[in-house]
This record gives C-alpha cells, sequence and structure tokens, in this order.
C-alpha cells in the first residue's frame, strides 16, 4: 500500500468523523422515507413460516434493513437450525468459509472474505466468550447449534457492539421465553455412524420455555447430549526444512567421501545447493470420541412494561478422546545421500543410513469447560430514551483438574538394526502421499514388525492446562424520535489468560528407557513383551483418492500400558535397559514436571466508548439511510512469565538423536504496555427503487494479537533433536492490526424471498503480526553434535508489513414461486498485493494467510411437509499459516498451505404430524479428504481420510 494510498485511506476515514459530527446537528424532524419496511409490510402469519422458506425470508428481510452489510441464517423452527453446526451453517453465507479439524473432519473455524480465526470476534447475545484455546477464536466444534436462534455476522461493524475484528462479527442469539410468551417445549433424538468407525452414537436433547404471572415472568431451559466417534487415517511429513546440501550429498556424485561442512577448499564437501527434506515421515489411525454437553437456562422478568430484566447462563463441555496407532521415521539433512531434488528444490527421493524405525502410540485427552453468566437490564426510561445496562462473567478452563492430557510412546528398532532407508515424492500432495522406498530392520521388508526385536523408545506425557476468564461491563443508552436514532454507551472489559504445561521432557523422564534394548545393539532400552501388543491395523486403501503405498500393518498398543510397565521395571539406578545418567531424581515413575517456559499469565483490560447516529431522509426522492459512528478502545496489557537461559546440551548415550539441554534458574519476568485507537465508521444506503438499494460502507477496525504471543520470555524446551534445536518468543509490545475497510454494494429484491446483490470490498491492514523466525546462538551453548557454538531457529513475532485485500462477494436467492423449489448460491473472488512468493527465502516472508476464492450452493424443495437440501461448498488452494510441526528451516517459517476442497452434504426432513418430524443428513458423501503441503505442490505435510457421516432422527415441538 503506497502513502497515497494510506493517505487516502486515512482521509475518508476522517471525513467518516466529521460526518459524524454533521449528524449530531441534524434535527430530530428528518423526513420520513416513503416506502415503509419489509418488516412492517409482512403479515403476522409470514413471520411464523417455519421451514427453509420462512428462515431465508428472515434472513432476507434482516438483511434488507440492516444499516451496515450484515447477513444472517435463522432457525427453521424452535429446536431445529438448518445444521449440527454453527460453521457448518455459516459457510452457506457469502464470504465465509471453513476450515476443518483433520482428526475430525469438522467444521472448526470460519474464515470471512479471507481473515480467519482471531480475525473474527465471537459473541454470544452480544457479550465476548472466553476461550482457552490460546487465541482469541472460538472452536465451533464446542459451540451447539440445536437450539441457536439466529447467527448475525456483522461484515462492516456496529461500534455499539464491536470493533474488534477485522474479518467479521458473530454474533449468536439464543431463544428466550419472551420470544414468544407460552409455554413450548422441543425435544429431539438421533444416532449418527461414521462410516469408518462403524459405530451409532447418539444426540439427545430438550428445550422447555414457559411464562407466567400473566406473562410478567418467563423462564427457559435446554440441555443436549451429543457424541460424534470418527475414525481417521492419515500419512504426515512433520516439515519441510529448507537447507542447504554439499553436492557429495547428491545423487551421481564421484565423490569417494562425504563431510558436508559450511566450508572448506574441497568444494563437494561445502553446502552450497538449496533444497527441502522431509523432517519426519509417518502414518498414524485415529480413533476420535467427541462428547459434548451443552445447557442453558434463561430468566426473564418484566415488572413493568417499560423495565425488561433478563438473567442467563450458558454451559458447554467437551470431552475429546483421540487413540493413535502408527509410526514415524525422523531424518537429519546432514545424514541424507544418494539426494534426488526437482526443479524447485524439493527433495524426490533420498537415502539415509541406520535409520531407526519408531511405532507410536498416544492417547490424547482434553476436556474444555465454558460457563457464562449474565444479567441485562432494559429500560424504557421515555418515550424515546431506553437505557440498557448489561454484565456478563466467562470462564472457559482446559482441562480444569490438571489431568493429564496427552500420552505418547515409541518403540522399534535403531543402532545394529538401523535401515538404508529413504522416501520417494511420486506426485502432487492432492493426489498422492510419499512412499517409502525400503523398510524394516536392515531393510528386511518382511520383519518389519517382527515382535522379537521391538524395544522400548521415548514415553512423553503432557498435561497442559489453560483458563481464560472474561469480565465485561456495558452500559449504553438509545434515543429515538421519527427517523432519528442516536446510540451513546461505554463498556469496561478484563481478560485473563493463564497457561501452563507439565511434561516429561522438562525433568527429561522422556529418556528413561530410550535406545531399544539388546537387538538393537543397545544397552539402553528393554524388550516389549508381545502382551502390550494388542494386533495390527491393515494399511490397504489408506487414503481414498491418494495413491502411494505404506508398510503392510500398523502396531496397535496403549500407549499409558506400555509406560506402566516400564514403570513396574524399577530396582533402581541397576535397572536393566534404565538409561542412566539422563534424569536427575528418577526413581521409577515416568512423572511430569512443570516446564517453566510454558507459564504464562496475560491481563488483558479494554476500556471502550462510541456514538452513533442513524436517520433517514430523502435524496432527490429516494430514501436515505445515513448511520455514523465511532468507537474508542485504550487498552493495557500486563504480561507475565518465567524465563531462563540454556547453560549445556547433552547428547544421548541411549540414541544420538536425542538432546537435552540443562538451564539457570528460573526468574520471574513482568511487563506492561498500553495503546488507545479511535475507530470511525459510516453506512449509507440509497433506495433508487423499493427493490434496488445501493450501500457504500467505510470504517476502521482492529484485530489484537492472540493471547499467547504476549508472553514476554524466551522458550528453549529442555527436549530437543540433533539438527533441529528451536526456540519460541513472546513479544508483549504486539499492536492490534489495524485495517481501513470500504465496501460498495448494490442488492435487488425482485420478488419475495428472493434476491441477488454484488459487494465489492476493500481492507488495507497495517500493522500485520509476523511470525519470522532467525537462526542464532543463545547464551553461547555448544552443540555437542558438531562441537561448536549451538545454532537455534528462534520463532518470534513482531508488527510490520501493510497489506491491502480486496474482493467481490456474488448472491443470488431465488425461490420458484409456489413449486417449493429454490437455491441459495454465492461466489468470492478474493486478492491480495502481498501473495505468497515462493521464491522468497530471506527468514521473514511474508503474505496474507487465509485468502481464497470460495463457492456454495444450497439447492432445496420445502412444501407440504417435507423437506430436501442439497448443499455443494467448494474453496480454492490457501495459505493457512506460517509454520509447520517441525520448523526448523534455514529459510525461515516454512508454509502451510490447504489444497483445494469440494463438500457435497445433503439433509431432508418430514413432517409427520405438526408435532412429530422425522429428519435424516448424508455429509461428505464424495469422501473428500483434507490435505496441506509446504512451500511447493508436492511437498505433502498431512493428509486426512474423515470419511462420511450418516444421521437419522426425530423431532418433537409443542
Amino acid at each position: 500500500m503506497t502513502k497515497a494510498d494510506r493517505a487516502r485511506g486515512r482521509a475518508t476515514l476522517a471525513a467518516t468523523a466529521s460526518l459524524l459530527v454533521l449528524a449530531i446537528a441534524v434535527p430530530a424532524s428528518a423526513q420520513d422515507a416513503s416506502q415503509g419496511s419489509p418488516a412492517s409490510r409482512t403479515s403476522e402469519a409470514d413471520i411464523i413460516v417455519t421451514g427453509i422458506r420462512g428462515s431465508l425470508q428472515r434472513n432476507l428481510d434482516i438483511k434488507r434493513e440492516s444499516s451496515g452489510v450484515v447477513d444472517v441464517i435463522s432457525s427453521e423452527d424452535i429446536g431445529k437450525f438448518p445444521d449440527s453446526n454453527v460453521a457448518a451453517s455459516l459457510q452457506r453465507l457469502p464470504g465465509v468459509s471453513i476450515q476443518r479439524s483433520g482428526s475430525r473432519g469438522e467444521p472448526q473455524g470460519i474464515s470471512v472474505r479471507g481473515f480467519a480465526g482471531d480475525f473474527n470476534e465471537t459473541l454470544i447475545d452480544g457479550r465476548r466468550i472466553s476461550t482457552a484455546s490460546g487465541g482469541r477464536s472460538v472452536d465451533f466444534t464446542t459451540v451447539g447449534a440445536d437450539f441457536v436462534g439466529q447467527l448475525a455476522v456483522f461484515k462492516t461493524p456496529d461500534v455499539s457492539l464491536s470493533s474488534s475484528s477485522i474479518g467479521a462479527t458473530l454474533n449468536i442469539s439464543y431463544p428466550k421465553p419472551f420470544d414468544k410468551p407460552g409455554t413450548r417445549i422441543a425435544m429431539s433424538a438421533s444416532g449418527s455412524v461414521q462410516d469408518e468407525s462403524g459405530k451409532i452414537v447418539p444426540t439427545i436433547g430438550g428445550l422447555f420455555s414457559t411464562t407466567f404471572a400473566d406473562d410478567t415472568m418467563g423462564i427457559l431451559v435446554d440441555a443436549i447430549y451429543t457424541r460424534r466417534d470418527t475414525q481417521t487415517n492419515r500419512v504426515y511429513v512433520s516439515g519441510w526444512q529448507g537447507g542447504k546440501f554439499a553436492p557429495c550429498q547428491l545423487a551421481g556424485t564421484t565423490a569417494t567421501i562425504c563431510n558436508p561442512a559450511d566450508s572448506g577448499t574441497d568444494p563437494t564437501q561445502v553446502k552450497s545447493v538449496n533444497g527441502w527434506y522431509q523432517q519426519q515421515y509417518g502414518a498414524d489411525q485415529r480413533y476420535t470420541k467427541d462428547e459434548r454437553i451443552d445447557g442453558r437456562i434463561a430468566f426473564q422478568w418484566q415488572p413493568s412494561d417499560d423495565v425488561l430484566l433478563t438473567i442467563d447462563d450458558n454451559y458447554s463441555r467437551q470431552k475429546v478422546v483421540t487413540d493413535i496407532a502408527g509410526f514415524g521415521i525422523w531424518f537429519n539433512q546432514g545424514d541424507l545421500r544418494n539426494v534426488e531434488l526437482d526443479s524447485n528444490g524439493t527433495t524426490v527421493n533420498f537415502l539415509q543410513a541406520g535409520s531407526p524405525t519408531d511405532f507410536t502410540a498416544g492417547t490424547d485427552k482434553n476436556i474444555l469447560e465454558t460457563n457464562q453468566v449474565g444479567a441485562n437490564i432494559k429500560w424504557d426510561a421515555t418515550e424515546n430514551l431506553t437505557i440498557d445496562a448489561d454484565a456478563s462473567y466467562s470462564k472457559s478452563r482446559l482441562n480444569p483438574n490438571g489431568q493429564v492430557s496427552s500420552e505418547n510412546a515409541d518403540i522399534g528398532y535403531g543402532g545394529l538394526l538401523g535401515t538404508s532407508l529413504g522416501v520417494r515424492v511420486t506426485g502432487n500432495s492432492s493426489n498422492a502421499f510419499p512412499e517409502l522406498t525400503t523398510y524394516g530392520p536392515n531393510g528386511v521388508q518382511s520383519r518389519w514388525t517382527d515382535q522379537a526385536i521391538l524395544g522400548s523408545h521415548v514415553t512423553v506425557r503432557q498435561a497442559q492446562k489453560n483458563s481464560d476468564e472474561i469480565k465485561q461491563f456495558r452500559l449504553g443508552a438509545t434515543w429515538k424520535q421519527d427517523d432519528l436514532t442516536v446510540k451513546i454507551g461505554a463498556r469496561y472489559m478484563e481478560d485473563e489468560f493463564s497457561l501452563e504445561n507439565r511434561n516429561t521432557f522438562a525433568n527429561n523422564f522422556w529418556q528413561a528407557y530410550a535406545g531399544y534394548g539388546a537387538p538393537s545393539g543397545r544397552i539402553s532400552g528393554v524388550p516389549i513383551p508381545a502382551s502390550l501388543i494388542q494386533g495390527t491395523i491393515g494399511t490397504g486403501s489408506w487414503i481414498p483418492g491418494f495413491k502411494g503405498n505404506l508398510p503392510p500393518v500398523l502396531l496397535n498398543y496403549d500407549a499409558r500400558a506400555y509406560q506402566q510397565y516400564l514403570e513396574g521395571l524399577w530396582q533402581g539406578p541397576g535397572t536393566p535397559g534404565y538409561n542412566n545418567g539422563c534424569c536427575t531424581g528418577f526413581n521409577g515413575t515416568i512423572d511430569l514436571a512443570l516446564d517453566p517456559g510454558s507459564v504464562q499469565n496475560i491481563l488483558e483490560k479494554t476500556w471502550s466508548a462510541w456514538v452513533s447516529v442513524n436517520f433517514k431522509t430523502e435524496i432527490a426522492g429516494m430514501p436515505f439511510h445515513f448511520n455514523a459512528g465511532g468507537r474508542e478502545e485504550i487498552t493495557k496489557v500486563i504480561s507475565t512469565g518465567i524465563g531462563r537461559l540454556p547453560t549445556s546440551i547433552v547428547g544421548s548415550t541411549a540414541d544420538p538423536t536425542l538432546l537435552t539441554v540443562a538451564f539457570t534458574d528460573a526468574q520471574p519476568v513482568s511487563t506492561s504496555s498500553s495503546y488507545s485507537y479511535f475507530l470511525p465508521a459510516l453506512d449509507m444506503k440509497l433506495e433508487l427503487t423499493p427493490n434496488l438499494h445501493l450501500r457504500f460502507d467505510a470504517s476502521r477496525t482492529l484485530t489484537r494479537p492472540a493471547l499467547n504471543t504476549l508472553t514476554p520470555v524466551l522458550n528453549v524446551g529442555s527436549g530437543q533433536r540433533v539438527g533441529a534445536l528451536t526456540a519460541t518468543g513472546g513479544n508483549p509490545a504486539l499492536k492490534p492490526y489495524l485495517a481501513d475497510n470500504f465496501d460498495l454494494a448494490a442488492e435487488w429484491y425482485y420478488q419475495r424471498n428472493s434476491y441477488a446483490a454484488v459487494n465489492f470490498f476493500i481492507k488495507d491492514v497495517s500493522n500485520f503480526i509476523v511470525a519470522g523466525t532467525q537462526r542464532q546462538t543463545i547464551n553461547n551453548v555448544i552443540d555437542p553434535s558438531t562441537g561448536q557454538p549451538a545454532v537455534f531457529t528462534v520463532s518470534q513475532r513482531v508488527n510490520g508489513p501493510e497489506a491491502t485485500v480486496k474482493g467481490v462477494e456474488l448472491a443470488w436467492q431465488h425461490v420458484f414461486g409456489d413449486s417449493g423449489f429454490g437455491f441459495n448460491a454465492n461466489a468470492t473472488f478474493v486478492e491480495t498485493n502481498k501473495p505468497y512468493d515462493r521464491s522468497d527465502l530471506s527468514t521473514s516472508g511474508f503474505a496474507v494467510t487465509g485468502l481464497a476464492n470460495s463457492a456454495n450452493l444450497v439447492a432445496f424443495y420445502d412444501k407440504n411437509g417435507f423437506e430436501f437440501r442439497t448443499a455443494v461448498n467448494w474453496r480454492d488452494k490457501y495459505l493457512l499459516q506460517f509454520g509447520q510441526a517441525q520448523n526448523n528451516s534455514a529459510f525461515g517459517a516454512e508454509p502451510t498451505f490447504v489444497n483445494s476442497s469440494l463438500q457435497i452434504d445433503l439433509s431432508t426432513n418430514i413432517r409427520l404430524t405438526d408435532q412429530f418430524s422425522v429428519f435424516g443428513e448424508a455429509l461428505n458423501i464424495t469422501n473428500e479428504t483434507l490435505s496441506t503441503h509446504g512451500r511447493f505442490s508436492n511437498q505433502l505435510l498431512d493428509v486426512y481420510g474423515y470419511g462420511r457421516r450418516f444421521t437419522a432422527g426425530v423431532r418433537y415441538r409443542f
């Protein structure tokens, strides 16, 4: 973005503020618009229409009447939301795409106009909800959709609600007893099955709402239990690391020796050829059991016509348990030989002598518990003045009891049984995964899982514990007179995020029995009894639509049972197979220790105030709607952590790839910072005809950095690997992203329940937060594998570049008269002046993430109690993030791209009586997969085959 562009943006926003001042001076007797609103022209009978068409008409009416750019999804009936997942419904909207959880295939997050995750703020009834994930975005698999009343996506800001989202503000509204006085009951029960798991699991819920005391009081209660079981097959490369090869490592070399070095007189030995190699390659099968309980209670009391009190409590608890069985093989660039590089520098074939083989097992168990309680009082003080006060408290806790959240174990063979092992890349990451060229002890494939030679290796246990606590209070006033509305208000919000991790890296107990034991020629490590092996998993037809071969089977064993077996061997330091000298304080049990570098406490306090003016008048006889406002936000951040520096690095006698780091004494570190911004907003709408509307919107919004990036310490992990020394640094002084936003739209409401729209948008974003990396020494510690000062790849976030994002949204909704048929289609095309440059090998490469063209189509039939819906969702390839699971590239943070995807879902509902209906759903009927890749398209990182899911159930309403 040039200086001239920035000047024009700032001038426009300054003009917005000036217009706000002028608007306040407009007389309260602004002229009446010549046309009534669609809501005023709609009969009461139309408003209560249920089903697909009724929902679409309500959504259209809200969009049409809003001052800014808003898209809405409403429930089709009480207890009947269009999808079982909030994110799945949102992806039907123009400009909205989803990110899926690889292991489960569930929609987990959303992108709006290319801005994902923390760029979008999620509110529940206008309140920020806490999330213990460490970011600001909400994991939508934790939000039950069954009893949601409405989702509203504000693509231009409402300053009285929030301006803290460059993507969009999502407001989730739940039903309340006064929405429809009287007694209402809704119940649903269903069973679902994922084709790979083969297990039918239940969902059951109920809602009860009633009003009493002459309809001056009401209470609503709902609860639902949901379970999803998913079996997923995966092939992965933990990271494509960039670096330099020596010519002697390349295929076809005539060099008789090969000792790669950074410098020297023999050019065949000097590392001079750019290339990318796989840090770790493997495959696994994951069985995930996802259980969620959602509960809510809302009480309303209207002691007089002028006062309404609402008190509510929203609770959710999600428990996700994933059992994993697979294999993984580690590589070091300096050990690779016969290396073949393609024209991009990707290693497509190689051999590594003496490679060990690990069979992996694990159980990840995480519990996320969130509770939000709030009170709201609305007082119509006069005929024109309404005062609204709202207070809420929300706390989210990840693993609230500090329980072990991850049990992982490796067994296998190496040393004397190490294999001259290689991996070959045979195609693109969208249809082929890499494959082993040799495998098995000493290359004997028939002995791939020979239990007689299996020995113990490392075991990792972790207990991740996070909490996020939000306190917020809002006070606002609204003055309405004729066609003039003025809003003023203020809010205080306090957000405190805490994080700590306990693991077996901190005390080095993960190496207690590493080494594989006697069959591999090692004195450390013990044989694995056959009783621990629970069987094998075949790898035939592993990923649908992908070519590539895997070894025939995976070993299936329980990580915790393996750990308990090792704990039962203890006879003191002389225990056979114990890795003497590795683990100070070890006395037989694989205990966890606090990792000081993981400790964070971030306290963020925000004060905000806003004013907005909205009026209606006429221009040349055409109704004109004008809304201008501004929001001032002041934020203070206090960040604390525990700092320490490495003092030495020691190699492992059990495994030459393992390293242990010793540290100085830990010291508390605390910093504080603050910032403030004025965020103006302008919305204008001109009704050229009663059915053709033009919109123009301009605003400034911000997105704050993720809370877990604000730690003040440099964290060096105590457990490291040869050739992959890493460290991460926080930055408590990070400033928020800032965006100047502009929208120009035309909307044509050409018949009932039908419209077409085009919306052009531009976002000029500054203060981009970049996850840059640099390679540096820390405290002059020596790397025992090289004898030289240890070089760490340090990742740290800084504010830096600017970028412009622009695009167009197209939307068309049409219902074919009274036939019952209709469709809702949209497409979004987006681009940026800062796309990813694959040729940039600097350590501070930058590009805008999340941008992708997308298109959605929902075709439906809704008549005479029968509904059928087909949803097609497409998203093109996009840059997800900078960084991979292993991030040790000499060329900075390597990118992660998500390949394009097309998913087709079907659903149906048949109303048997006014009260009873049956429904069914088929998700991912074409068996789509999720795959990602690195810098180049053949650098596969992950591919997940998460299968299809089928659901059938019944609903009752009264």
